[in-house]
């Protein structure tokens, strides 16, 4: 079932109940009222025919004449009256007699003074009335004829009204929550024409702050996000396919060139470092994407636990050592150590190592004599580590994008890369709340300069 019917049912039954109790309400009470004022009527009719038979002395023949008349053409109330020892002084119709006293009923209005009851659709009052310091009961009954079909009147409009109130509380539901639902619905069929190959569109937004602008104001930017990760990802397999293919040949294009003839086994192994070192190039590059997989992980998927920055620093030193022989790093400290747990971080030990290696590979590798020196200082709860080189330094030009995956600058004509290193970097630092930035002098080296909470 849609909402929207749902909606409309929901509303119709909620209107329909405060309708029926409103209307039951009105019932009662019209009801109540009804049976409190006829009682009032039966208790002035039995006071006024008393009144004409005791004080104002009217014969009991012209009282019955009366009510015999009168019956035939309005319900007329049939009064009796008794002494308390149940000696009958008056009564209207004793042939019809429709209240049948009885001893004890007398000796209760005696006691009690007054009461009411319903005999059937009848309506009796039984009151004590004084005259000349003497006690009579009086009793006085009828049928409510008009106030019935009042009633009843009131109970068949009600039930009318009621049905053709749902009816059409139901129709004017529907239509209004067609009618809300209606952005709904064109929100539905724009983003059914979105799909991978039209994450361009976008859907209408309004000017008016409501849900449904909100929505699409939050479906939109994510539609961006979407947009730009596909582009990022068509970006990503291109920079591989480029990075792959250009090793890749080089190593086919040696191999075929050691197949078209004989060699001296000088100019073979020529061929074979030549096909080593693109090799080489291709697992670097492999190992690069595994790690920035890896960085690209839910945090919350990531292994977290304390350790030690500076026993991190020192393996980070020494595999980049024994990779490259030719390389060296330095590590000191710009400040006093107060306390060991100043070293201590929470974070993951191999993600840290990576990037701190890329950072000192990428000092030795700009250095003239392939030195990169690393300084450790604390402040305020940051630790803060500086990868120094005193190479050729970075173009002011290539700066606002060196953390970009597979961006390579004019240092490319330097040295071979990727442009996986610093956005690796930059991932991982990110991922243990820490903050890197750069500072560079042309021509004098450059600084990179990371900042890890502890």
């Amino acid at each position: 079932m849609k909402i929207r019917i749902k909606l409309t049912l929901l509303f119709s039954l909620i209107t329909a109940t405060l309708l029926l109790i409103f209307a039951s309400i009105i019932y009662y009470s019209a009801k109540h009222n009804r049976d409190k004022e006829f009682y009032s009527l039966l208790k002035k009719e039995a006071i006024t025919k008393a009144n004409l038979f005791f004080k104002a002395k009217v014969p009991a023949q012209t009282l019955q004449q009366i009510y015999h008349n009168n019956s035939q053409t309005i319900n007329e109330v049939e009064v009796a009256i008794y002494d308390k020892n149940f000696n009958l002084f008056y009564h209207d119709a004793v042939d019809i007699d429709f209240v049948k006293e009885t001893p004890e009923m007398i000796n209760e209005i005696y006691n009690k003074g007054e009461i009411k009851f319903h005999q059937g659709d009848w309506q009796v009052i039984g009151m004590v009335y004084l005259f000349e310091g003497n006690k009579y009961i009086v009793t006085a009954a009828s049928y409510d004829l008009y106030g019935y079909n009042e009633l009843s009147s009131l109970l068949k409009n009600t039930c009318i009204i009621f049905i053709f109130s749902i009816i059409f509380i139901f129709i004017a539901g529907y239509y209004f929550s067609k009618k809300a639902f209606q952005p709904v619905k064109d929100l539905n069929d724009k983003m059914n024409e979105i799909s991978a190959n039209h994450l361009n569109l976008r859907l209408d937004t309004k000017p008016n702050k409501d849900e449904l602008s909100e929505l699409a104001i939050t479906f939109n930017q994510m539609l961006i996000r979407l947009e730009n990760s596909f582009e990022a990802q068509k970006h990503f397999v291109s920079n591989i396919s480029h990075e792959l293919r250009t090793p890749l040949a080089a190593i086919i294009t040696e191999l075929e060139l050691s197949l078209t003839k004989n060699k001296t086994s000088e100019e073979y192994k020529i061929i074979l470092q030549n096909s080593l070192s693109d090799a080489k190039k291709i697992a670097k590059l492999a190992n690069n994407l595994l790690d920035f997989a890896k960085a690209n992980y839910d945090p919350s998927e990531i292994t977290f636990k304390p350790i030690r920055i500076d026993e991190i620093l020192i393996e980070a030193c020494i595999q980049v050592q024994q990779a490259n022989p030719e390389y060296n790093a330095s590590l000191s400290f710009k400040n006093d150590v107060t306390f060991e747990k100043e070293f201590i971080i929470n974070g993951n030990e191999y993600l840290l190592k990576v990037a701190f290696v890329n950072l000192i590979e990428n000092g030795c590798k700009f250095s003239g004599d392939h030195l990169c020196k690393v300084f450790i200082s604390f402040l305020h709860n940051i630790i803060q580590i500086e990868f120094r080189d005193n190479g050729i330094g970075i173009s002011p030009k290539d700066i606002p994008n060196i953390f970009t995956p597979f961006y390579r600058g004019k240092n490319k004509e330097y040295t071979y890369g990727n442009g996986i290193g610093l956005s690796l970097t930059k991932k991982i630092i990110c991922l243990h709340s820490g903050t890197i930035t750069v500072n560079n002098n042309s021509d004098k080296g450059t600084t990179f300069i990371l900042q890890l909470p502890y």
